[in-house]
């Protein structure tokens, strides 16, 4: 079994930082690419932050300069360091994961967490 385990959220006021942590656990043989998505109230999810396993990265357009996602693969975890956060940074904010599952035969599979809350407001 497979867990994605999320923390990190909260409330902040407009201008703060937060940092969200996932924690990949269980049968873990291996990680591949790791993101971070979110859904505001009442619209659809949306990609935020990629990193793949060497450390390339890319991201949503709203949050480039503000945002940086990173990773540590010894501890199977992705971090993302939000800073000068805004209201329409308000959303459920989600990780999502290939893992490796099995060695052989080789095989991976997509993970969600279970969202964690991040409202930012004064």
């Amino acid at each position: 079994q497979v867990q994605l385990v999320e923390s990190g959220g909260g409330l902040v006021q407009p201008g703060g930082s937060l940092r969200l942590s996932c924690a990949a656990s269980g049968t873990v043989f291996g990680v591949n690419v790791m993101s971070w998505y979110r859904q505001p109230p009442g619209k659809q999810r949306e990609l935020v932050a990629t990193i793949t396993k060497g450390g390339s990265t890319d991201y949503l357009d709203s949050v480039k300069s503000r945002f940086t996602i990173s990773r540590d693969n010894d501890k199977k975890t992705v971090y993302l360091h939000m800073n000068s956060l805004t209201p329409e940074d308000t959303a459920v904010y989600y990780c999502n994961a290939e893992i490796q599952y099995t060695i052989l035969p080789f095989r991976t599979n997509w993970y969600w967490g279970q969202g964690t809350q991040v409202t930012v407001s004064s």
